[in-house]
């Protein structure tokens, strides 16, 4: 390059408070160092280039050592190295040439435990905030010279680098090149996570229920790419995207495959009971007390008359009160810090219950149910997908408040067509054919 390109090219970027640029020389040799001291490992920068700037004494040498260096890279255009410099590379100015070191700084690059799937047997060890860990979490358990990785950026002002995982003779590859589509076809300012993936699937329907998954866990990560699947790995994000998802996905527990083949099915029926009882309780509630009381037992039926007895107002009205004051709960438990969250949910939860019971606001039979409820979501092993059924309750309590046992089953029948029209990435959301975790 030419000492105008040069200058204008240090012209263009800008100087902000956090800019460094030194000038280091000795005799014969003069390097020129522009980096950002929050983006670059000053440290790396000592090893990698001014230690040796001092030890090599020959200009030539010093090249060849920059030339030959792994870390190191050419000149390519005045766009590309604004762009590296941001993202923590360091500029250096050498005998009219321009190169670019990569010494980014990696602040969260721990490999952290489980904390969102927790299983009591397997690994423990989920993703970390640093792609280049991530990686390497995923080679660990996957040693196959197929394992393909592309990478792309995502955000027109974030630039986040997203990294495309994927077994070359197991994919699909109608799959794979819908979901390149798909990323590029993706027009967003700020991306920080693969969560928001979710929002984007099919953005004129609006699906309910996630199409793709989220996770945080290597083991599952790789089960997946050795079943054919796509990985999207997002920097800065502790969780992978896992694509295409159908529902049986978002019903697995990596508990499965860590216990025998019968614990591992018993644990899998329990988890669709759970599914079933979540959905449809509230509901069933409602339908059974106001429509259709002879159903219970005489016994039963009394019982659930008496406990009724103080409450002025119709089961309705008191089921959507408690599921209002559970979804509370919830959130609150999410928000309030780790420290005293989990004691003022669970002291709130039991003054409130016992409070609204004695007061005849509720039915003490009213508290078992929404309770009853809540711990069957809970067994739902992606939160994403739990999210989605603690809307869908919603919709078959509103068909049960009119039509009773007769909304119960329409509205589970119209949520059945709906999964039905749902896909992702071309695959069925209600398969069961393959076996993939």
């Amino acid at each position: 390059m030419s000492i105008n390109d040069i200058k204008e090219l240090k012209a263009k970027i800008p100087k902000a408070e956090d800019f460094v640029s030194k000038e280091l020389q000795d005799g014969k040799k003069k390097l020129e160092l522009l980096y950002y001291k929050t983006l670059s490992d000053e440290a790396q920068l000592q090893t990698y280039l001014i230690k040796p700037f001092y030890e090599i004494s020959e200009p030539v040498q010093f090249l060849a050592y920059l030339q030959s260096h792994p870390k190191v890279k050419y000149f390519e255009t005045k766009e590309k190295v604004q762009e590296d410099l941001i993202r923590g590379s360091s500029l250096l100015i050498y005998q009219n040439q321009v190169f670019l070191l990569d010494v980014k700084l990696e602040k969260n690059n721990a490999v952290s435990e489980t904390s969102a799937e927790t299983t009591i047997l397997g690994p423990k060890s989920g993703f970390s905030e640093s792609l280049p860990i991530n990686i390497g979490l995923i080679r660990q358990r996957y040693p196959e010279e197929t394992l393909m990785i592309e990478s792309t950026n995502i955000g027109s002002i974030s630039k986040t680098t997203v990294n495309l995982l994927y077994d070359s003779k197991k994919v699909d590859k109608a799959v794979l090149k819908e979901v390149k589509t798909f990323l590029s076809a993706i027009e967003i300012e700020m991306f920080q996570s693969g969560e928001q993936l979710l929002d984007f699937t099919k953005k004129s329907q609006r699906v309910l229920f996630p199409t793709l998954m989220v996770t945080e866990r290597p083991d599952r990560t790789v089960l997946n790419i050795a079943a054919g699947k796509i990985t999207l790995l997002v920097s800065g994000s502790p969780f992978a995207v896992l694509m295409p998802s159908v529902l049986k996905d978002q019903m697995a527990s990596m508990a499965d495959i860590y216990h025998t083949y019968w614990i591992g099915k018993f644990l899998l029926l329990v988890r669709y009971i759970g599914l079933f009882t979540t959905i449809t309780l509230p509901a069933l509630y409602v339908a059974l007390v106001s429509y259709n009381p002879e159903v219970f037992r005489v016994q039963l039926a009394l019982s659930v008359a008496g406990s009724r007895h103080a409450v002025p107002y119709p089961s309705f009205v008191e089921v959507i009160l408690m599921l209002i004051m559970m979804e509370l709960l919830m959130e609150a438990s999410i928000r309030l810090p780790k420290a005293i969250g989990p004691t003022a949910t669970t002291v709130g939860g039991l003054i409130l219950g016992q409070a609204a019971t004695e007061a005849g606001l509720v039915s003490t039979i009213m508290i078992i149910i929404v309770s009853l409820g809540a711990i069957a979501n809970f067994v739902i092993p992606i939160s994403t997908f739990s999210f989605a059924i603690r809307v869908s309750k919603y919709f078959i309590l509103l068909l049960s408040i009119f039509y009773g046992l007769v909304g119960v089953i329409l509205g589970l029948f119209l949520l059945l067509a709906y999964m039905v029209s749902l896909d992702s990435f071309g695959k069925p959301y209600l398969t069961f054919r393959e076996e993939k975790i």
